[in-house]
């Protein structure tokens, strides 16, 4: 007489399903390093290399020499001073400037007429011209520097000129205008770190995703996902085993990149930008508690994407596919910025990204927002979870062909 091994008791199928799944896949080593290091660590370095070189180059030009080729600088020896003062280094004309600026020879060209000379003497309005090219962002500082001089030497010009005339300069600027700018130097780091939203919704789908597509499609693949629905376990343990599996290595790579970018945003010289970042441990627990209801749903989403799949690179193209999702409300609050109202903290993905930019600003997030955020992604989750179970219900599930 023959019998049959001894079968877990239900109560533990989830944890034996759990532990077998997280077990298996600690072994993977694809897993392990998109998880846990390509995931989690490229996104913080990459961000502040590109930053760190992007502000580098930014304030050289702003605080170093300024190489300028001009065309006439005989003409106006005293405007070439002043613009010697300002740390600019008139360079000898060029042949074709239009031309130098569209190849980026040269950031940008001042040019001065010859009768610039004649019509400063006869006390006439003078003007010279700044060649460059608006499309080349390089070019920018270089011009608003050479500009700035330019405006300064003018306006310094025409209070001499108001004040040999026996008036006050002050005539000719009837209306003043005081600027009283709002911005913290904690809210102006948000116009930096616009997309970092993206790098922690895209960590949390990097973690789970190998995990999810060999969970599902991997197992169907390899025909061991039919021995394991036969068990007499609830087809919806199997899937909640599976799913906090996927859950905790998509949370464990989140607390990487949290780690990840508190450790690197020391090295970012906000400060010398007039900017504040504070990527500290009070921001990284807001932001650990309004992605956890994510966590869930992006596995739900993962899991239920790849059982449409009969193999493992057919689930990866579709998980290619719908890695994109995450980053539409980065791009539409980027493209279009709106006033946030309360019910888009309930829109999975906006409501997230919503909150982290206040964080981002010090301005903290509100109890009800925080409850929208947390609810409205929450509901969504429960919605995929169980549109995946009633997946998991399916006998075709379990057919690799």
């Amino acid at each position: 007489m023959t019998t049959e091994p001894p079968q877990p008791p239900r109560s533990r199928a989830f944890l034996t399903v759990f532990l077998k799944e997280v077990r298996e896949n600690l072994r993977d080593r694809r897993t392990l390093i998109s998880a846990f290091l390509t995931g989690p660590l490229l996104g913080p370095l990459l961000l502040v290399m590109l930053l760190n070189i992007t502000l580098t180059r930014e304030l050289d030009k702003a605080e170093k020499p300024l190489p300028v080729p001009v065309i006439g600088a005989e003409y106006a020896p005293n405007l070439i001073a002043a613009l010697k003062a300002g740390g600019v280094v008139p360079k000898p004309p060029l042949a074709d400037p239009e031309r130098a600026v569209r190849r980026q020879d040269a950031d940008v060209v001042l040019r001065i007429d010859a009768d610039y000379g004649n019509a400063w003497r006869a006390g006439e309005p003078v003007q010279v011209a700044l060649i460059y090219d608006s499309s080349q962002r390089d070019a920018s500082t270089a011009v608003a520097r050479v500009t700035r001089l330019l405006e300064n030497y003018a306006r310094q010009q025409g209070a001499m000129r108001l004040l040999a005339r026996g008036l006050s300069p002050n005539t000719a600027w009837p209306l003043k205008v005081a600027r009283r700018d709002q911005a913290t130097p904690q809210s102006r780091a948000v116009l930096m770190f616009a997309m970092l939203p993206y790098f922690f919704v895209i960590t949390i789908f990097m973690g789970g995703m190998y995990l999810a597509i060999d969970l599902t499609a991997g197992e169907r693949e390899r025909q061991s996902l039919e021995p394991l629905f036969a068990n007499p376990v609830p087809r919806w343990k199997i899937l909640a085993g599976k799913l906090a599996a996927i859950s905790a290595f998509s949370t464990v790579s989140l607390l990487i990149t949290l780690l990840a970018f508190a450790a690197v945003g020391r090295f970012i010289p906000a400060a010398k930008l007039g900017m504040e970042l504070d990527l500290g441990l009070h921001f990284a627990s807001f932001v650990l508690l309004l992605m956890l209801p994510l966590v869930l749903l992006l596995s739900a989403l993962q899991s239920m994407v790849a059982a449409f799949a009969k193999s493992y690179r057919e689930a990866q193209t579709y998980l290619s596919l719908l890695m994109l999702v995450p980053i539409i409300p980065s791009l539409v609050l980027a493209i279009l910025p709106i006033k946030p109202q309360p019910w888009m903290y309930a829109v999975p993905l906006l409501g997230q990204n919503l909150g982290i930019m206040q964080l981002l600003r010090g301005d903290g997030i509100s109890a009800l927002q925080l409850g929208l955020c947390l609810g409205g992604s929450l509901a969504a989750a429960v919605i995929a979870v169980w549109v995946t179970v009633q997946l998991y219900r399916s006998e075709r599930l379990a057919i690799s062909a």
